[in-house]
């Protein structure tokens, strides 16, 4: 970075500082995001935004009690759902937690975890990747080493 990206920067900083605190900007900013993410996907998935059919859709996804009220919050970008309900709805959208909540590949994190197509995988796939995530580490051990050598197996054939 050369030092007018450092000036910018750190102006920029200094207006969170005046104005609320860097936090409550962005918590303001991630709020309304995911309220459009939200809507918008909704809108693709052909579902309705409407609040009190989310409460009776969301309930089939194992979220926890919600209020149509907390749902308008969500989709006008007031206020976050909480992560049980995060979950549920990425169920309902058929899309990972952090893609909902963050944007596609968590835009903007330094931190990322790799996307996964569900849609491009069998039923089957899909549920054999659940049921291994849902296995303790140690089991999960086991299983990564049993694919590492059958493919190992594989490329010596194909080889």
């Amino acid at each position: 970075m050369n030092e007018s990206k450092y000036f910018i920067l750190l102006k920029a900083i200094i207006a969170d500082m005046d104005v609320g605190g860097p936090n409550v900007r962005c918590m303001k900013s991630e709020q309304a995001a995911f309220g459009e993410r939200l809507r918008m996907l909704l809108k693709r998935a052909q579902l309705s935004d409407s609040p009190a059919e989310l409460v009776k859709l969301l309930a089939r996804y194992h979220s926890v009690p919600v209020s149509p009220q907390a749902i308008s919050g969500w989709l006008n970008g007031k206020s976050m759902p909480r992560q049980a309900n995060l979950r549920a709805l990425a169920k309902l959208l058929r899309m990972a937690p952090h893609e909902l909540q963050y944007g596609a590949a968590g835009a903007g994190r330094t931190v990322r975890e790799p996307v996964i197509d569900w849609d491009s995988r069998n039923a089957l796939d899909q549920h054999a990747i659940e049921e291994f995530l849902a296995l303790p580490e140690v089991q999960r051990k086991l299983v990564r080493a049993l694919i590492d050598e059958l493919a190992r197996g594989s490329k010596r054939k194909g080889s």
